[in-house]
């Protein structure tokens, strides 16, 4: 009988180095949510894949970058203290895009783990195939890794060959959650989270980072129908005119939109009633960070 293995791997590196999209494609389901624009992720978010020889507990980390505010302060400790708590670390990289500072910054922490590093080179669909080679053997002048790997999270390129490499180097361990669960996170904040993301893609750069959404309530209804109501939370007036759209088309759209992909996650027919509230530099307001679920304290 073969050894269980099973241990905890991070995912760092920049935003929309496609991390999300990697974790939803091992999942087979959206835990994560997906965008274009920068500082996505805010919190770790916990992923667990399971096989019958072992199970692989992910952390998603915020993207690294130059914090402005409390809450990015927040990200960036979130993503680099989690180097030190983990059996394995995933350091993804937009293979498309030249090497920057970002990724400097994220290698500098990294020499201060003692943690194997894999080099996830993702995005390998956006460049042609000659190229890849070249990425790799650049990356080795910046750094000493366990393992590179070249993927397509997004084309499921590679993806599988990944995991079973992941499984070797975690330690033989218990099985740490049941084998149906794919995330240790309260459905209440998936919902949240696929609203959010709603928000992002159909706003403007004005608008994305100045978001929270709080779930208010959720009712189970006699007609097998869940009534879900959020608040989308702003920081300035203008912002809530752009959210709730002309005559409240744009939020109308952001509902219908996060209606289906909270019916998908739920499995029960779904009423989605948004609302809109400003809270003036939330993101600099401790108390208001904590409420949201962003603290150091652990």
């Amino acid at each position: 009988m073969s050894e269980y293995r099973s241990g905890f791997a991070a995912l760092i590196g920049r935003p929309n180095a496609g991390k999300s999209t990697f974790l939803n494609q091992v999942l087979g389901q959206k835990i994560a949510i997906m965008s274009d624009k920068p500082q996505t992720t805010r919190n770790k978010i916990q992923a667990v894949h399971t096989q019958t020889d072992g199970q692989i507990i992910f952390v998603d980390t915020p993207g690294v970058h130059k914090p402005k505010h409390q809450l990015g302060e927040y990200m960036v400790k979130t993503a680099l203290d989690s180097l030190s708590e983990v059996d394995l670390a995933l350091f993804f990289i937009d293979v498309s895009e030249p090497f920057g500072r970002g990724e400097q910054f994220i290698l500098d922490a990294l020499q201060a783990v003692k943690t194997p590093v894999f080099l996830i080179m993702n995005k390998i669909d956006k460049i042609h195939p000659d190229r890849i080679l070249e990425r790799i053997e650049e990356y080795r002048h910046y750094g000493t890794f366990a393992e590179i790997f070249p993927i397509s999270a997004l084309r499921d390129q590679n993806v599988e060959p990944l995991l079973e490499h992941i499984y070797k180097y975690l330690p033989e361990g218990p099985q740490y959650y049941p084998e149906e669960q794919i995330t240790d996170h309260p459905e209440r904040f998936i919902m949240a989270e696929f609203i959010r993301e709603k928000v992002l893609g159909h706003t403007h750069d004005e608008i994305p980072h100045s978001i929270a959404v709080i779930i208010d309530e959720v009712l189970e209804r006699e007609n097998q129908k869940t009534y879900v109501q959020a608040t989308i939370v702003v920081e300035r007036q203008s912002q809530k005119g752009i959210i709730i759209g002309r005559n409240g088309s744009m939020l109308k759209a952001i509902g219908q939109e996060a209606r289906k992909d909270i019916h998908a996650l739920l499995g029960t027919d779904v009423y989605l009633e948004l609302w809109v509230k400003v809270q003036k530099d939330w993101r600099n307001k401790s108390h208001f960070l904590h409420e949201q679920g962003y603290s150091d304290k652990e």
